[in-house]
């Protein structure tokens, strides 16, 4: 097995000391893999080895060694590959290591390597996992045989056997996991939209968007790179890559491309399905639908197994989920509303008036977007989390706003206030860890709140 990085070539992985940074998911994968395949693969994670108890038993075997409590010098000096789990960040021994002319490499560019099989690779800021699963159930209802995996769920190397003799391998990719990778080349891949995010980690929306534009950094004319025309910064990448541009746009007509004509969805001229059929709603929903089926065209899927799925397809837990209704008031989740620019679609897409529960701990975000649709659409604005004095300092005069302690009172406070024809909706804004594991444990919460109502 061959890999290229810097014009280095490196045979294999048999006794090579390898080691990984972070125990996540992916950090975990990529160190059982590299196991499997005869590397000398060393664990390091900041956290104590007593809050990694689930991790390291994950790596099912007694050859890996496991630095925990942080990063010490021995384990980066002696290491011929260093393999980092995504949001790990770039701290000094790790540059060193790679002046030093040590590959640095993402769990992604790991998968990569260990594949025989083409990519579909998405990214954006919102709507990835939407999109993702919408182009696995679509190339597999067109008889394709299809991984689907990366940011998504199961880690790309959780079992490298399937990384081969798949007709494609549909990734979800992150902005972290794009940051490391080096001969990464998906044939098919698409930015679905930048809005600002992650700002407590890049220094600002262009470099964050440069992070997810490294996607189709190794594309060439051959490859097909599908793009937001309605968004003007993912628009913008259509000046600077080398591949095949395929656009989609709710507002705007493409062909070829992805579009809204005389109320059906259209790719390349070819009349899909009428879009009231499509059962996910909101626009943000349709701007999702659009994507999907622009890539799986590209990925030869047919028009009617697009139309099916689209009409099946009753969306992803956490996504402006149904929770109940509830004397004529409906309760939404949609805890995975982790940035500015995702809960904006979300409120827009509800014509009722909508009491918005928000908060949690703030990524760097500027919150004032949101000042017109709240001041519009928003009767009650509900915060809780360590990012609620900042919103409602940004927030609070657009309207009525309160602070809730924990998310079980947010949402009494929320069904008191609620009128007949409301909509309660869960949409923060914020990530989650200050107050939960992630933000699916957030949406649990919140769902069992709900029903106790």
């Amino acid at each position: 097995m061959n890999w290229f990085l810097g014009g280095m070539v490196q045979l294999d992985f048999k006794g090579k000391k390898v080691t990984v940074v972070g125990l996540a998911r992916s950090g975990v994968a990529a160190a059982r893999a590299l196991d499997a395949l005869g590397a000398v693969v060393t664990v390091t994670d900041k956290k104590p080895l007593g809050q990694l108890g689930a991790q390291v038993a994950a790596l099912r075997s007694g050859r890996i060694s496991v630095e925990a409590g942080g990063h010490p010098d021995r384990v980066f000096s002696g290491a011929e590959l260093i393999v980092l789990s995504p949001g790990v960040p770039k701290i000094p021994r790790i540059l060193e290591a790679r002046q030093r002319g040590v590959p640095v490499i993402s769990e992604l560019e790991l998968a990569w390597l260990l594949s025989d099989s083409p990519y579909v690779g998405i990214t954006g800021t919102n709507g990835k996992s939407t999109v993702t699963t919408l182009v696995g159930l679509m190339l597999e209802r067109a008889q394709k045989k299809v991984l689907v995996a990366g940011n998504i769920g199961n880690a790309l190397t959780e079992d490298t056997a399937l990384l081969t003799k798949q007709d494609w391998i549909v990734a979800e990719l992150s902005s972290f996991q794009l940051e490391d990778i080096e001969t990464f080349r998906p044939r098919v891949a698409a930015i679905l939209n930048v809005t600002q995010d992650h700002l407590d980690r890049y220094r600002g929306i262009a470099e964050y968007g440069a992070a997810k534009a490294r996607i189709f950094m190794n594309q060439t004319k051959e490859d097909l790179l599908v793009l937001n025309f309605d968004d003007p910064l993912v628009r913008s990448y259509a000046h600077r890559t080398s591949a095949t541009v395929v656009p989609f746009s709710r507002l705007q007509r493409f062909n070829p491309g992805a579009c809204v004509l005389d109320g059906h969805l259209i790719v390349n001229a070819r009349r899909i399905m009428p879009v009231d059929e499509i059962r996910i709603r909101g626009v943000h929903n349709l701007e999702n639908a659009l994507a999907a089926a622009a890539l799986s065209i590209s990925a030869g899927a047919d028009s009617r197994s697009i139309a099916a799925v689209l009409r099946e397809f009753p969306g992803l837990e956490h996504r402006l989920e149904f929770v109940r209704e509830k004397e004529g008031v409906v309760y939404i989740n949609d805890s995975k509303g982790t940035n500015v620019g995702a809960v904006v679609k979300s409120v827009e897409g509800f014509p009722q008036p909508v009491i918005l529960i928000a908060g949690g701990l703030d990524k760097g975000s500027d919150f004032s977007p949101l000042y017109d649709l709240l001041k519009q659409k928003v009767k009650l604005l509900i915060l809780l989390g360590k990012a609620a004095d900042k919103m409602a300092h940004a927030l609070g005069t657009a309207t009525e706003t309160v602070i809730a302690k924990t998310l079980q009172d947010a949402v009494k406070l929320a069904q008191a206030r609620a009128s007949r024809g409301d909509v309660v909706l869960l949409s923060p804004a914020c990530a989650s860890f200050d107050m939960f594991r992630d933000f699916e444990d957030r949406g649990r919460q919140f769902k069992e709140a709900v029903m106790m109502l």
